[in-house]
């Protein structure tokens, strides 16, 4: 098996792919369809960012020279993508602005991406473990499954809360999963 097509890097960067693709689909969406594209959108985002943060970014601090400088802007990029995200949601998919400022955190996203691909990965790729890198993907993976399981304060109605999935809440059963799956 070739060890690159199994590394986290190599799937994250799939999964920026996966993002991009989900962000069209939203845009090009109405109704009900453009509500389950955005929800999609909500969960991967959200998971994607969790384990970032919680999986390849403490990693790459400690192994990429110059570390911080590199980590740093990524994670505040990180932290406004998530309130744009939240911004969204309370706006809803229905609002006349939706499209306006989903365009604009496309935008900040795929930055977001693009700086992580020229500044963070290949740096991790040629200073982290290889079988490190390896195992972490199964973290990844595993914070993709996570789903809502219940209503959470805040969603004012079943419908929303489907569509939401409460992305606070993907998020600390993203970190959980992760934490589990890597014996943290």
């Amino acid at each position: 098996m070739d060890t690159r097509q199994s590394d986290v890097v190599t799937f994250l960067k799939h999964q920026h792919e996966e993002i991009k693709t989900l962000f069209a689909e939203v845009e090009s969406a109405q109704g009900d369809a453009r509500e389950e594209a955005f929800r999609r959108l909500v969960h991967l985002l959200s998971v994607h960012e969790t384990a970032e943060e919680e999986l390849v970014h403490p990693y790459a601090r400690t192994v990429v020279p110059g570390g911080d400088a590199v980590i740093d802007p990524r994670l505040r990029e990180e932290n406004e993508a998530k309130q744009a995200l939240a911004d969204l949601e309370e706006m809803g998919t229905d609002n006349p602005d939706f499209l306006k400022h989903l365009d604009a955190l496309r935008t900040d996203v795929i930055d977001h991406a693009d700086a992580e691909e020229q500044f963070e990965f290949p740096q991790l790729e040629l200073e982290g473990d290889p079988d490190r890198l390896r195992k972490m993907t199964a973290g990844v993976k595993a914070a993709q499954m996570t789903a809502p399981t219940h209503p959470h304060p805040g969603a004012e109605s079943a419908k929303k809360n489907l569509l939401l999935g409460a992305p606070a809440a993907l998020m600390d059963r993203a970190r959980d999963l992760i934490r589990k799956v890597m014996g943290h």
